[in-house]
């Protein structure tokens, strides 16, 4: 479905069109919006790109697309993106010219413990194609990789859902999400369907692939009786909850504040009880033009009500997806821009002063669309970020998730996070620890560490028979016969000279 008026149309063109980088270098749109063009950094980036696969893959006997699909031409974007933004990712020319050596990286990385805390698919039967304009904002904005023929409501549905996550990726242990909506049309997944995806991806693979959510509605009529359900039938992992209401409305009926005595302490108190310990909420991601567009509403995704909730109930962990941050597919130069000059990221670094001025253990900041939307188009911000959770809220309470399928396979942004360092003028200016190598302690807990921990998984125990299990017998021969690749889908702003 587009959603493009006839004068916006004439102003983009098909993301086929889009140069196909095995990282993003544009904005791209689903027919929801229009993209934003590409900014000048990503035109440098791109330019790059095309440079160095043109004299890599030269050498290699491979024409420019062969070498840019070949995990060379990974390292050679981001040999490309250093160029343009300063030395961001750790990647060296060898990997670039060396296929023997990127593929060794690979598997020296390759059984990395990846907990990725916030996944999703749809139910066969969902029918709003609108949700495709956050593939098709991905593909042209963060993730080329998208192919515009896979993604229809297919793309983001159970069979592609396994594919790309456990197969197209390094990912271990998916937490599978859902969300609330005021029309139950929009409803991605029913809760008994998350759970039902957990039980039958656990049963094929023979080990804890999957855990899932329950998402929850304060204010809605029969919530708190589907809470009991939950607790008595369905038995998740942990909670879902989003305080704006709807996330895609700004007419939403249904805004709650965690710190709401009469409404929600009746449900933590359940929780407390039954063991369910762990409460996600969605948080921030509004536009620009916030406190017009979602008057009377945008208050419910600050972090303003996270501290007392936290304090009150110091056994229940308030894990903020997103980590708050406020803009949402906006050019993250800008979000740079103002960091670099006041120190400040609006509304994440209010979450990560939490801990130390309310003296509470159990705020945790999640990366989900944060990371994707600021890795490739603008790394320094993503190192800011990063720096700026784990110094108010330590590495022990920063958690992975990437909010896919909606980027696409996690892969990309996996290996963003492996590569990137925090620049060491931002690391003196701000007094940021370096985030380390590939596998460092900090990558290794925010990547899976930490939300083994939440969710009581022994490593040893539930971990270790990965390397074994059904799911690593198919992906190894998923590799073997080359995987699938995407391609990007919908639309970009139409070229200017």
């Amino acid at each position: 479905m587009v959603y493009l008026s006839d004068r916006e149309l004439e102003q983009v063109e098909s993301a086929e069109n889009a140069f196909q980088s095995p990282v993003p270098t544009r904005p791209m749109s689903n027919g929801e919006f229009n993209p934003m063009p590409q900014t000048a950094d990503q035109k440098k980036v791109e330019r790059r790109i095309k440079e160095l696969a043109d004299i890599y893959g030269a050498k290699l006997g491979m024409n420019r697309r062969q070498f840019l699909q070949s995990s060379c031409g990974m390292a050679a974007a981001f040999l490309a993106m250093n160029d343009v933004f300063g030395p961001v990712f750790n990647v060296s020319e060898a990997e670039a010219a060396d296929p023997e050596l990127t593929l060794a990286r690979a598997d020296s990385l390759s059984n990395q413990f990846i907990f990725d805390d916030q996944t999703h698919f749809v139910h066969d039967d969902f029918e709003q194609e609108g949700i495709l304009g956050l593939g098709v904002y991905a593909a042209e904005n963060w993730n080329p990789a998208l192919d515009k023929s896979q993604l229809s409501l297919y793309y983001y549905k159970f069979e592609n859902y396994v594919r790309q996550i456990f197969f197209n990726s390094d990912t271990k242990v998916a937490l599978l999400s859902g969300a609330p909506f005021d029309d139950p049309a929009w409803w991605l997944l029913p809760n008994d369907a998350i759970m039902e995806a957990v039980r039958m991806v656990n049963h094929t693979a023979d080990s804890r692939r999957m855990l899932g959510h329950f998402v929850v509605t304060p204010g809605q009529d029969g919530w708190m009786d589907e809470v009991d359900r939950a607790i008595a039938e369905v038995h998740p992992d942990a909670w879902k909850s989003y305080t704006i209401g709807d996330p895609l409305s700004a007419a939403t009926k249904y805004p709650w504040f965690l710190d709401d005595e009469k409404l929600t302490y009746a449900w933590y108190e359940k929780a407390m009880k039954s063991g369910i310990r762990n409460i996600a909420c969605h948080k921030g991601l509004m536009p620009a033009d916030y406190e017009q567009s979602w008057a009377g509403v945008w208050e419910y995704q600050t972090p303003r009500d996270i501290a007392k909730a936290a304090k009150d109930w110091p056994d229940l962990n308030f894990i903020i997806y997103h980590g708050c941050l406020r803009p949402f597919m906006e050019d993250p130069a800008n979000m740079l821009a103002t960091f670099e000059k006041t120190g400040d990221i609006e509304w994440s670094s209010e979450l990560a002063r939490i801990p130390q001025e309310h003296g509470v253990t159990n705020v945790y900041a999640e990366l989900g669309t944060t990371f994707a939307q600021s890795a490739t188009a603008s790394p320094r911000f993503a190192a800011a970020l990063l720096g700026t959770f784990i110094k108010g809220m330590g590495a022990d309470h920063v958690v992975w998730g990437s909010d896919s399928l909606w980027y696409g396979s996690p892969q990309w942004q996996i290996e963003a996070l492996r590569r990137l360092e925090i620049p060491e003028d931002i690391q003196k200016k701000h007094g940021f620890a370096p985030l380390g190598g590939a596998d460092s302690f900090v990558k290794n807990a925010i990547f899976g560490g930490n939300s083994a921990r939440l969710f009581n998984l022994d490593l040893r125990a539930d971990y270790s028979p990965m390397h074994e299990d059904k799911f690593a017998e198919i992906q190894h021969e998923y590799k073997l016969a080359g995987g699938i690749r995407s391609k990007p889908s919908g639309y970009i702003a139409k070229q200017t000279a």
